[in-house]
């Protein structure tokens, strides 16, 4: 097994330089890197900051003046026989959006970057925030009916905004899936991980015990397999529960923290401000270290920009499509400002480049950075293998609501190729049947299929680069749509009254036919 893993790990080996310099162009060139600051950033990532920047001066600062508006959508009650609830979505985009990297990922950032990356971070999820609610709303602008649901998401307006010729948004959601169902395997890994973590300190072990692999494995395969061919509506109801569980969760354990380290807090916030603007010398002393690390982490954890989440915003009835955009910037604020903060402050409270001799060696294992934090903070070992394991549980809740979100996005993106029933269930059945099962023989085969995690890389930047440049080509449609928002007074919106044609919003409010 292991020489026919290695096979397929070596196949995709090609895509590793090609990933790497399309994520760093161009910054590996010297001309270029020596720049001050602007050196720092690659294209990817000035798009997502321009883009960021533009619709938040256009739209007029629409994540402040209207939080509240977000708010307020997601504790109505509105209930439809059409597509999905406000709630319903919010939650299915924050278990997305929520994942591994909100733990690894901000580790990373912080033991590269230092303290000062998480301001940054927060800079940089607060002009997400406006890019989130644009392309949300163009979602729910273009989304489709289906039956007694709705379909649509980036895919799908990207068609449209691009002279709807259908062999774009075939091509768009083949990449797409491709970069999809490859992301399985990688996040079935972060629910081993977790659940390894788990065995290892309860049991005392260096390594897991063969059998405890096996019976997790047989648990993530059989449990995904359920949920997803149940559809959309299964799926919902999993990430109604889990999510609030999984956030709650880890909310209260940070929180535990903090109270046992309330004279950290002061420390944490000067750290943060501080390293903003003159990291110390142990993270490089660079001002474009922290700068660029802060802002890759907050942008790459909450994926505004990148498309990614739309088909989540797609499925949701709405009065308007801007009230989608209001909720979607809600879950960017609370992935990045929230969850991503509380990870910051565990690593920047901890210390550990003062305090552990090994820091070096350390820090290239983020996991184990995070989780000797959290020892670092609790007093007495008995708590210790207490919090490691509630973290490990949120870890391991944070991987496998991703792994649904990637199973269900993959189906509603599905439908832009053909929405009958037996393509749809072919999906389902590639994704729960073969790449789950996939992630999980990788990982009993002591491999990690580093690789594939390169090709999704690869598609992810690609996705970037496509994104961004169709919200500004649609950036007219999105700014008549929110001005028609603020001048609609509650009434349904209509889309001729901007000037286009879509397929849902053709009569006053929502019309209930088939296309």
């Amino acid at each position: 097994m292991n020489y026919l893993f290695n096979i397929v790990n070596g196949m995709f080996a090609s895509v590793v330089p090609v990933a790497d310099f399309l994520w760093d162009f161009p910054t590996n060139y010297a001309w270029y890197s020596s720049i001050p600051i602007l050196g720092n950033f690659s294209v990817a990532f000035i798009l997502l900051l321009g883009g960021g920047i533009y619709f938040t001066v256009k739209l007029r600062f629409v994540q402040v003046t209207h939080f509240k508006t977000g708010y307020k959508q997601l504790v109505n009650q509105k209930k439809s026989n059409v597509g999905a609830s406000a709630l319903s979505v919010f939650l299915l985009s924050l278990g997305m959006r929520i994942g591994a990297g909100n733990i690894v990922g901000v580790t990373g950032a912080v033991t590269l970057g230092g303290p000062g990356a998480i301001f940054w971070m927060w800079f940089s999820a607060f002009l997400g925030m406006s890019t989130a609610f644009g392309e949300a709303t163009l979602a729910q602008i273009y989304k489709e009916r289906k039956g007694n649901e709705y379909v649509g998401g980036f895919t799908f307006y990207i068609q449209k905004i691009w002279g709807n010729k259908r062999a774009i948004g075939v091509g768009m959601c083949v990449i797409y899936l491709i970069y999809n169902m490859l992301s399985v395997p990688v996040h079935t890994f972060h629910v081993f991980t977790a659940m390894d973590s788990i065995v290892k300190e309860l049991t005392g072990a260096t390594e897991a015990a063969a059998a405890s692999n096996y019976i997790i494995a047989a648990i993530i395969v059989i449990s995904l397999a359920v949920i997803a061919f149940g559809g959309v509506t299964r799926v919902t109801k999993v990430t109604d529960k889990a999510v609030p569980v999984m956030s709650l969760l880890y909310l209260f354990m940070v929180f535990i923290l903090i109270i046992l380290n309330l004279n950290k807090v002061p420390l944490f916030f000067v750290s943060v401000f501080k390293g903003a603007f003159s990291p110390q010398a142990v993270f490089g002393g660079a001002f474009g270290m922290a700068l660029s690390q802060g802002i890759k982490r907050g942008l790459l954890s909450n994926e505004a920009g990148m498309g990614t989440i739309t088909q989540a915003s797609s499925i949701a009835d709405a009065n308007h499509p801007c009230e989608q955009g209001f909720v979607q910037a809600i879950g960017v604020f609370f992935d990045t400002i929230i969850i991503c903060s509380l990870t910051g402050f565990i690593i920047t409270a901890g210390q550990l480049w003062t305090t552990n001799g090994n820091w070096e060696q350390l820090k290239l294992d983020k996991l184990a950075t995070y989780l000797a934090s959290i020892k670092e903070l609790v007093p007495g070992t008995s708590f210790d293998t207490l919090f490691v394991v509630f973290s490990a549980i949120a870890f391991g809740l944070f991987a496998f609501t991703t792994l649904l979100g990637d199973l269900v996005f993959t189906e509603i993106a599905a439908n832009k190729i053909s929405q009958k029933e037996s393509f749809i269930k072919a999906m389902r059945f590639m994704g729960a049947i073969i790449f789950v099962p996939l992630g999980a023989l990788t990982v009993l085969a002591g491999l990690q299929l580093d690789n594939l995690w390169y090709v999704s890389d690869l598609i992810n930047v690609v996705l970037i680069l496509i994104n961004i440049p169709t919200m500004i080509a649609g950036r007219k449609i999105i700014i008549k749509a929110y001005d028609n928002y603020l001048n609609s007074n509650g009434k349904p919106f209509v889309s001729s009254d901007i000037g286009i044609e879509t397929d849902v919003w053709k009569e006053k409010g929502v019309k209930n036919n088939e296309n």
